[in-house]
């Protein structure tokens, strides 16, 4: 299974989420739809962080005419293979940014010294650029979400990119307790936000991985600068984020501002949380700088892509669950089929003790997030409850499954018994299990145990 692993010692932007993408094979040109649609260009340059050749990204304002021709002709990276090296022996210019976020628009409030200081530049094409860091107005959520649905995207990275700036925009509304609807973007919703975001949606789907994970994303110490004011990191922003997300935060291992609301969120949507490293077969490698500079640690983002091997699917689950006291065993025992029915993926009724020590059940149902509220709903209405609780589980890994029919001769009659198989995601079968309505039909018109017709049917499909 084709396996994307970010490396989050060092945080998180969106520039730097970018770069490494770009650094770890996926092409550039899959940009164009972003240059396309904003009067953005993005300039792909190489820098070295603590002798770590490293690849940048800005994004610059661009005139209409040069929108209109331009290309990545002027980087390595025009005409990437894939399968590349990744050596990046060319353009051997330093693009700092103006800080480690680059175009998130939290500076914190120590520059580097090397940064830009100036936002206009001639580049090769002989046009001026003007850094589109914070360029455009401040939008509303829905003002972004009409930008990105007018911009002609594929389904899925359209989809994925409103999911991300949902989950920016959830985050801010909960920081300044406001609407959603009416939740306005500050920095994250500028022209270079809407960049970085969109563009990172692009070259994941570029690289066509199966699966993306992330180590501990370290957040770095101290304060940020913002439109609000000066606030601790990390900031509020990012801590909404981290809630809802499936990787840990860290602190350090310096201080400054190291982990973006635009890196977080878009980690937030694609990532899965691990500690370490997971087992990776690498086929690529590459590191994708921040603006920063640390005398002892490199200010990159590294990323790999390679075969993971073999694994369950992982599904985006949540739990709902009440407690009864008064509820009839007719009613408990058709809850599997009714709350299935309303889109439960599984109902477990366990015996509980009550107030006033009365016996009691406790009725647990796994279901989609997206199907929470219908499900609810009809869980109060089966049972009477006057509450149901949701616990956020996040996640579970579920075998892939599929029925196959084993016919079985016996004294020379033919019998048919269908046989759950479970795999994982590529295929790989681990357990067969026969059906056990069709094995006690079988065994009742034959006189043959139960057990024997099971294993019979799973080893007649085992054979196959």
């Amino acid at each position: 299974m084709d396996t994307l692993a970010f490396d989050g010692r060092m945080g998180a932007s969106g520039d730097m989420i970018l770069a490494a993408l770009l650094a770890v094979g996926a092409d550039p040109d899959a940009l164009s739809p972003v240059e396309e649609a904003l009067d953005v260009r993005y300039e792909i340059g190489q820098t070295v962080k603590n002798g770590i050749s490293s690849t940048t990204v800005e994004v610059l304002l661009v005139d209409g005419d040069d929108h209109q021709h331009h290309d990545h002709s002027g980087s390595q990276y025009a005409h990437h293979d894939h399968d590349a090296s990744h050596r990046h022996d060319g353009d051997d210019t330093d693009h700092t940014d103006h800080h480690h976020g680059g175009h998130d628009g939290h500076e914190d409030s120590h520059q580097d010294e090397d940064s830009h200081q100036d936002d206009e530049h001639d580049h090769h094409d002989g046009h001026s650029h003007t850094h589109a860091e914070g360029a455009g107005p401040h939008r509303k959520y829905t003002e972004v979400v009409g930008i990105v649905e007018s911009m002609g995207l594929p389904s899925e990275v359209e989809a994925d990119a409103l999911e991300v700036f949902r989950i920016l925009g959830e985050a801010e509304a909960a920081v300044h307790d406001t609407d959603l609807k009416e939740t306005h973007f500050h920095e994250v919703g500028a022209d270079d936000a809407i960049a970085d975001i969109v563009g990172a949606c692009l070259l994941i789907a570029d690289l066509g991985v199966e699966r993306v994970v992330t180590t501990p994303l370290s957040t770095g110490g101290g304060e940020a600068s913002m439109s609000h004011g000066v606030y601790p990191v990390p900031t509020p922003a990012v801590v909404e984020i981290a809630e809802r997300a499936d990787w840990s935060l860290k602190g350090g291992p310096v201080e400054a501002e190291l982990l973006t609301p635009t890196g977080a969120a878009i980690l937030a949507h694609y990532a899965e949380g691990v500690d370490h490293l997971p087992p990776i077969r690498v086929g690529a490698s590459g590191y994708g700088a921040g603006g920063y500079d640390f005398s002892e640690h490199p200010n990159v983002l590294r990323a790999l892509v390679g075969d993971g091997g073999s694994r369950l699917t992982r599904e985006e689950i949540t739990v709902l669950e009440t407690n009864l006291d008064d509820a009839a065993p007719e009613i408990l025992g058709g809850l599997q089929e009714t709350l299935s029915e309303a889109g439960a993926r599984d109902v477990s009724i366990l015996p509980a003790t009550m107030k006033k020590s009365r016996p009691g059940h406790l009725v647990k149902v796994i279901v989609r997030p997206a199907d929470a509220e219908r499900v609810a709903r009809k869980l109060a209405e089966e049972t009477g409850t006057l509450g149901v609780r949701e616990h956020g589980a996040g996640h579970r890994w579920v075998a892939s499954r599929a029925f196959e029919t084993a016919t079985l001769d016996i004294d020379g009659e033919t019998h048919e018994v269908s046989v759950k198989i479970a795999s994982d995601a590529d295929g790989v079968v681990y357990d067969r299990s026969a059906e056990f309505d069709d094995a006690m039909a079988v065994a009742q018109e034959t006189g043959v145990p139960i057990r024997e017709i099971m294993q019979q049917a799973e080893n007649a499909v085992s054979e196959e």
